[in-house]
């Protein structure tokens, strides 16, 4: 039986479009990356050259309008994710976005309740993917009781080193195009959902220590974004936790999650993917394989595919999940602004 045929439409093609989404549609049978629309036309009609696109459109509602494209996949920065997400749906398309789902929890809620209104349209955000081949184990441990009951969860992720003035500026430092997004944090706490579920209150303090960078062409921006972030935060299945995000120190742990337990205690190393963990009976820290049946990868392609065929469910992310995220990253912004504790969901 031949498979449905799906013709897939580039909103912005940035680095992940082009490493991920682009070879991983095009290696799916039935499936047809049709054409591309990017911030200019001459590099909508580079990538298009690049990969062999044969539609380039000069904007994206002449993408939108063509009833041959199925789908969409949205690459663009967050600023453009909402207008782009609740436009595709209207015109009939199932459509993916990249992560940082949108600038502020009010828009992730109205792209969510945008895909409830499009119930047989398929609404997926890019997934965190650092973590991916170890979140099976990981649950797989937390659900036959190797940790007992979990008291506490702290993660460490650095995204750089000591802080660096002659960093240049980047568009994540850019307001007008993130949003309320900091860093990376969005995508590490979604990983972190996926073991002990979402947090029902933060208590941050967020600085800026770098206060102005350069671009490319020497340009001074002032920055209002943090460059580094510590939460205190209740979960609702139990633990506290405690997440330092940082862009400004040296000789941190990097990428680092310990779980602490009444029975175990497990160390999630996010740059090498491994996972280490002990028992009360244990003398040290040992690393924990990975079973073949636990093995998990990078299938975004894939699942929205098949999702769109009604073979499966999304799971890697849903628009609920990318509503979550986008609170806490808004709770953290209030919290620190107040100075005192903020209570989840919004």
């Amino acid at each position: 039986m031949p498979v449905e045929q799906i013709k897939i439409g580039l909103i912005g093609a940035g680095g992940n479009t082009k490493l991920r989404h682009i070879p991983g549609f095009k290696a799916l049978d039935g499936v047809e990356v049709l054409g591309v629309t990017n911030r200019t036309l001459e590099s909508s009609k580079k990538v298009a050259n690049e990969f062999d696109i044969p539609n380039v459109y000069e904007n994206w509602i002449d993408m939108l309008e063509d009833p041959n494209i199925n789908a969409i996949c949205i690459g663009t920065w967050p600023y453009m994710h909402c207008p782009l997400v609740i436009a595709s749906l209207e015109y009939g398309k199932h459509v993916i976005t990249e992560a940082r789902m949108s600038m502020d929890a009010a828009e992730a809620h109205a792209m969510l309740d945008a895909s409830k209104q499009y119930p047989g349209q398929i609404a997926q955000v890019v997934p965190a993917p650092h973590t991916l081949n170890l979140d099976k184990t990981i649950v797989n441990l937390i659900q036959n009781n190797y940790l007992g009951d979990i008291i506490s969860v702290d993660a460490s992720i650095s995204q750089g080193g000591f802080l660096d003035n002659e960093k240049l500026f980047h568009w994540r430092q850019n307001r007008d195009f993130s949003g309320s997004n900091i860093m990376g944090l969005g995508i590490w706490y979604e990983a972190i959902m996926r073991w002990v579920g979402p947090a029902s209150s933060v208590q941050a303090t967020t600085k800026i220590l770098v206060p102005r960078r350069n671009d490319d062409d020497g340009n001074s921006h002032v920055i209002s974004i943090p460059d580094h972030v510590e939460i205190l935060c209740d979960t609702y299945s139990g633990p506290t936790m405690h997440i330092r995000f940082t862009d400004v120190l040296g000789h941190t742990p990097n990428d680092t999650i310990w779980i602490y337990g009444t029975e175990g205690t497990l160390r999630i190393d996010g740059t090498e993917k491994k996972i280490f963990g002990g028992q009360k009976s244990d003398a040290n820290l040992l690393e924990i394989p990975i079973k073949k049946e636990f093995e998990g990868d990078w299938r975004v392609e894939e699942e929205f595919i098949n999702a769109i065929r009604g073979e499966e469910e999304i799971t890697h992310t849903t628009f609920q999940d990318g509503v979550r995220y986008m609170e806490f990253i808004e709770a953290v912004t209030a919290s620190s602004n107040l100075g005192e504790k903020v209570y989840l969901p919004f």
